[in-house]
């Protein structure tokens, strides 16, 4: 498949921006998939040594994969201990 792909765009050479982009974002979604995989305390890989990750958070941890104005680190505790 991937020498059909390479003939085609030999032979049509305004179809390499589509391939390129077509790819830059499949990369771009998968490396999006793993970052929430790894690192949100939503998911639970092992449920027996830490079954309830998001308790463990302070105030002051940055969850989100983007935060517009928010600093986190001045933040306080709001909420009673669990």
């Amino acid at each position: 498949m991937l020498c059909q792909i390479i003939t085609q765009s030999k032979k049509h050479l305004s179809l390499i921006p589509l391939f390129v982009f077509i790819g830059a974002g499949g990369t771009g979604a998968a490396l999006y998939l793993s970052c929430l995989a790894l690192f949100n305390p939503d998911v639970i890989w092992d449920r027996k040594s830490n079954p309830e990750p998001w308790n463990k958070l302070g105030p002051n941890d940055q969850y989100k994969f983007y935060s517009v104005n928010v600093d986190y680190s001045k933040l306080k505790k709001e909420g009673p201990d669990f």
